[in-house]
């Protein structure tokens, strides 16, 4: 570790891989009341549990992505951050809200009340008091990470690292626009939500994940940095005008799908770039790193957004097949593969790479890790299998021959228990993650022993 502030990283890392427990544990809970549906349903209902596993998600993977910038940013700009105590107030004011969310949510507390209570908007259902306190807490993480980039040495990293998180929090801002008009609500909606994961996300997807290439395999910063641009470039290019694929059927005019198709389609030339980019990076190395764990994590960050995102993403984009499909089994399967992919295992290996640095304990339990990665990756593409199949039998069975959504629901009992089953396998690889991280090897302990009397 070579600059103090750095170790701001870790106060949020460890608070996100916290939340990551809680949301894995939720989305287990959504998936067993799919197959046994009374479960808790008068102390837990089951949008109240969604609404806790999809926020949970959004939340940790934020602070993930805010403590990666407090990690990476002090060795690009070659300075210590501006202020570690904004950044430290900064984390408890997230805290607090999420705290405020959670009790909120789960004691339907306040309903109806425009400043406490929850809204009505998937996932935006933060009361306002919580939005303010993100907005507040957004505009502190930018002075802070801006001043620090300003003052210091550019680099394109952090250059389109800070354009992806001012988009973020700009875009934000739109959550607070709730329009009596539900075509213009939604519309706004998707400027978060679209906007979001498929466009500013994915800039700090490309700077995080290029600042690994750069650690981890030694390849020259003109080569990384040439990649950097083309993957953004196309990301924008693609990202900004697909937001129209969400417009095909809420109300808006029928340009949209047209503009919605083609430019979704063209969605999967970033992802596919990524992919390429970082096994060319391997390829390319000359570093032998140590931290085999993090390096994989990297490589399947790539391919599995590739997949999750792209492919994923363009079987049902194009609107004569989003007619049948919008809104069933495929979407879970589309939304769970590419949010592993490009977001979590984004942030895990950022984690890994970072974490026992900044502990002290490099070399940490690597093959643990490496384990925790196959677990939960082959739980998710299973799940992703699964739901795919469980979609297309949905939408045959509902949007062509027109049978009743719970008659329907009813026959794809059998994948909802394998998906389950799935999310069972993802549980156990997220809590060895988390063990293999927090917990020093028996070696490391060892020598931490032998070494004390002569400290």
């Amino acid at each position: 570790m070579k600059y103090q502030s750095q170790k701001i990283a870790l106060a949020y890392f460890s608070v996100a891989m916290g939340l990551f427990a809680i949301q894995v544990l939720g989305g287990l809970l959504a998936g067993w009341i799919y197959v046994m549906p009374n479960t808790l349903s008068e102390l837990l209902p089951f949008n109240i549990v969604r609404m806790l596993h999809t926020n949970s998600l959004v939340v940790w993977l934020l602070l993930g992505f805010f403590g990666a910038a407090y990690y990476l940013i002090p060795e690009e700009a070659e300075r210590e951050i501006h202020s570690p105590m904004i950044a430290y107030l900064q984390l408890a004011i997230l805290v607090v809200g999420t705290l405020g969310v959670v009790v909120t949510y789960t004691f339907n507390l306040f309903e109806g009340n425009w400043l406490l209570g929850k809204e009505g908007r998937e996932f935006l259902e933060q009361p306002v008091w919580v939005k303010v306190g993100i907005v507040v807490a957004a505009l502190m993480f930018l002075f802070n990470v801006t001043m620090t980039v300003l003052k210091g040495k550019k680099t394109a990293i952090t250059n389109i690292l800070l354009l992806g998180l001012w988009g973020l929090a700009l875009l934000f801002l739109f959550a607070f626009v709730n329009p009596d008009n539900l075509a213009l609500d939604k519309m706004y909606w998707w400027f978060v939500i679209h906007m979001w994961v498929e466009g500013v996300w994915e800039l700090i997807m490309a700077s995080i994940l290029a600042y690994l290439m750069l650690k981890l395999t030694g390849v020259d910063r003109e080569i990384v940095e040439k990649w950097l641009y083309v993957i953004v470039a196309t990301a924008l290019f693609s990202g900004i005008l697909g937001t129209g694929h969400h417009y095909f059927w809420i109300g808006t005019p029928g340009y949209w799908q047209w503009i919605g198709s083609i430019f979704s389609a063209l969605e999967v030339v970033p992802f596919f770039a990524m992919m390429s980019f970082a096994f060319v990076m391997v390829w390319k190395g000359r570093r032998d790193h140590p931290n085999k764990a993090a390096l994989l994590w990297s490589l399947g960050c790539a391919v599995l957004a590739f997949f999750g995102a792209g492919v994923w993403g363009f079987m049902h984009t194009l609107h004569a097949v989003n007619y049948y499909s919008h809104g069933t089994q495929i979407t879970a399967a589309h939304g769970h593969l590419a949010f592993y992919g490009a977001y979590v295992c984004l942030n895990l290996a950022i984690f890994t790479y970072a974490m026992p640095i900044l502990r002290g304990r490099d070399p940490y339990n690597q093959v643990l890790n490496m384990v925790s990665f196959w677990l939960m990756s082959s739980g998710m593409v299973f799940m992703t299998f699964v739901l795919t199949f469980a979609g297309t039998i949905q939408t045959h069975l509902q949007r062509v021959n027109g049978e009743y959504f719970m008659d329907v629901q009813d026959q794809l009992a059998l994948f909802f228990w394998m998906r389950f089953g799935a999310g069972g396998v993802v549980v156990i690889g997220v809590l060895l993650f988390i063990y293999s991280l927090a917990v020093p090897r028996k070696e490391i302990i060892d020598a931490g022993v032998a070494q004390s009397p002569a400290e």
